[in-house]
C-alpha cells in the first residue's frame, strides 16, 4: 500500500540557492540515500508549499526538476510518487588521479539550393553571431606569437576558463588539471580510442546511435558492440561485461532524444565500477535545454569512471574546430602521451579566439541568444506536428517516430517538395529496429521550420493521424 510519508524539509530564505532549487537537492538526497523508498508518496505540491511556508510555483517546480530527472512519477488524480527505478545513491570508490584523420561521416553534404528547407539533424546556425565580438577575438588571436612546441593538453588560460565554464553551465565539478582542449567530439572520440582500444578490445556504441562513434571504434581495431537503448537513453541491463569503452550521449540520445534518468545514470556508473569500464559521455548539445535545468553530467557523478567530450560546433558552429576532453588526471596524461605520438594538436590561433570569447564573456551571450532562438524554432515543430513529436525537451533535433513502410515514399516526396530530410535506419548498425524522422533544426530559419513541417504533415499518411 502506497503511503503519504512526512520529511523533515527546510528552506533558507537567506541563502542565495533558489528555494525550489533548495526543495529539490533536499528530496533527491533523501531518494539517494533511501530515506525516500521507490513507491513512497510525497507531499501534494498544495500541502508542501504549505508546509515550508513558500508559494506553490515554489514546490511546483523543485517536483517539475525531479520529474524531469526521473526521480519521481505521478499519475492524474492519483498523487506524485518516487518512481520506482529510483535507488539508493551508491557513493563511487576513492581513486587515485591517475592522429590518423577523424572517421569520416556517413556521407558529405553540401550546402542545400537556394529555396530548400533542410531539416536534417546535426548542424547548427552559424549566422546569429556578434561579427565585433568574433573580429576582436581573431585580433587577439593575431597577436598570438606562433607555438614551435604546441601542448597537447593545450593553452592553460583556456583550459582554465573551459573548466569555469563546465562548473557555471554544467555543474561539473572540475579543474583545469582534468582539462584537454580538442578539435571537436570526433578529435577527442578518436584521442581516447587511440589510448584505450586495440585488437582484442571491445567497445560498446548506442544502438541506434552517432555513426561517426562507431567507425572511430572500428578504426582503431576494436570490435563496435552494439548496446540497444529505449525511450530514456542506454539499457544498463542489456550492456555486456567486457567492454573497454562505452559511448553514450545521456543528456539528448542521438538520434532518439531520450534524457537518461539520475537513477539510470547511477545504475551506468555502478555497471562501470564493477566491470572496470570507461563511460565516454558525450555532451554535444547539452546547453540547449527548453523544460527545466540541464541534468548533471555523468562526469560530476563519478569523475573516475567517466570522460566527457564537449564542443563549440552546435553553439558556434563546426568550422571552429574546437571541444573539450575531461578526463581523470592519469587518463588525461596517457592521453596527451598519445596525442604527442600521434603528433595530434588544436590550432593555437583558435584557441586564443575562444579563449577571449570566453574571457569577455561574448560567448555566454551568445549561448543565451542561440537558446532563446532555438527554443522558437523547437516551438514551431511542436505547434505543427504536435503529437508525432518525441525527444523535444533539449538540443537540435527531435525524432517523430513512423511505420517503417512509410519513411521512404515520405522522404522521397518532401524531397520533391524542396525539404529535405534524414532518417532513423541509417545510425542502427544491425537492422533497423526504429523508424522515422529525425528532424534538425539548427540550421534552418524558423519561417522554414515551419514550412518543412507543414509539408511533413500533409505527407504523413492519414491513419498515422
Amino acid at each position: 500500500m502506497r503511503v503519504t510519508i512526512d520529511l523533515p524539509l527546510a528552506v533558507d530564505r537567506e541563502c542565495p540557492v533558489p528555494l525550489a532549487v533548495q526543495v529539490a537537492d533536499q528530496l533527491r538526497e533523501a531518494m539517494r540515500t533511501g530515506r525516500l523508498r521507490a513507491g513512497e508518496r510525497l507531499p501534494s505540491t498544495r500541502a508542501l508549499a504549505a508546509l515550508l511556508r513558500v508559494s506553490r510555483t515554489v514546490a511546483t517546480d523543485a517536483y517539475q526538476q525531479l520529474y524531469a530527472e526521473g526521480w519521481l512519477d505521478g499519475r492524474h488524480g492519483s498523487g506524485t510518487y518516487v518512481a520506482d527505478e529510483a535507488l539508493p545513491y551508491e557513493k563511487p570508490a576513492e581513486r587515485s588521479a591517475e592522429k590518423p584523420a577523424e572517421a569520416r561521416r556517413a556521407e558529405r553534404r553540401e550546402p542545400p539550393p537556394p529555396g530548400v528547407v533542410d531539416l536534417r539533424a546535426g548542424r547548427p546556425w552559424v549566422f546569429g553571431y556578434d561579427t565585433a565580438a568574433w573580429r576582436r577575438a581573431w585580433r587577439s588571436a593575431g597577436e598570438l606569437a606562433l607555438n614551435a612546441f604546441p601542448d597537447p593538453y593545450g593553452h592553460p588560460e583556456l583550459r582554465e576558463l573551459l573548466a569555469d565554464h563546465l562548473r557555471r553551465a554544467r555543474a561539473v565539478p572540475v579543474g583545469a588539471g582534468n582539462v584537454m582542449v580538442t578539435r571537436g567530439t570526433g578529435n577527442g572520440l578518436d584521442l581516447i580510442a587511440a589510448t584505450l582500444l586495440g585488437p582484442g578490445t571491445r567497445a560498446g556504441v548506442e544502438e541506434p546511435g552517432w555513426r561517426a562513434a562507431r567507425r572511430i571504434f572500428a578504426s582503431r581495431g576494436a570490435e563496435v558492440v552494439p548496446c540497444p537503448v529505449d525511450e530514456q537513453g542506454v539499457i544498463v541491463e542489456a550492456l555486456p561485461d567486457d567492454l573497454r569503452v562505452l559511448y553514450t550521449t545521456p543528456a539528448h540520445q542521438f538520434p532518439l532524444g531520450g534524457r537518461l534518468p539520475i537513477p539510470r545514470r547511477e545504475k551506468l556508473l555502478a555497471w562501470a565500477r564493477r566491470t572496470g569500464a570507461i563511460v565516454v559521455e558525450d555532451d554535444y548539445d547539452a546547453e540547449f535545454r527548453y523544460d527545466v535545468a540541464p541534468l548533471p553530467a555523468l562526469y560530476g557523478l563519478d569523475p573516475g569512471r567517466v570522460v566527457l567530450l564537449g564542443t563549440l560546433s552546435k553553439s558556434l558552429g563546426p568550422d571552429v574546430g574546437l571541444g573539450w576532453l575531461v578526463a581523470p588526471a592519469g587518463l588525461l596524461d596517457a592521453v596527451a602521451e598519445r596525442r604527442t605520438q600521434l603528433a595530434d594538436r588544436t590550432s593555437g590561433p583558435v584557441q586564443r579566439a575562444v579563449t577571449t570569447l570566453l574571457e569577455r564573456g561574448d560567448l555566454d551571450r551568445h549561448l543565451r541568444r542561440m537558446r532563446l532562438e532555438y527554443a522558437r524554432r523547437r516551438e514551431t515543430i511542436v505547434e505543427v506536428l504536435g503529437p508525432y513529436v518525441r525527444g523535444d525537451t533539449a538540443g537540435l533535433h527531435v525524432m517523430v517516430p513512423l511505420p517503417a513502410e512509410v519513411v521512404p515514399g515520405l522522404v522521397r516526396r518532401a524531397g520533391e517538395r524542396g525539404v529535405l530530410l534524414d532518417t532513423a535506419e541509417p545510425h542502427h548498425i544491425g537492422p533497423p529496429r526504429v523508424h522515422g524522422l529525425v528532424l534538425g533544426y539548427g540550421s534552418a530559419s524558423r519561417a522554414d521550420v515551419r514550412r518543412g513541417c507543414m509539408v511533413i504533415r500533409e505527407l504523413i499518411p492519414p491513419a498515422e493521424a
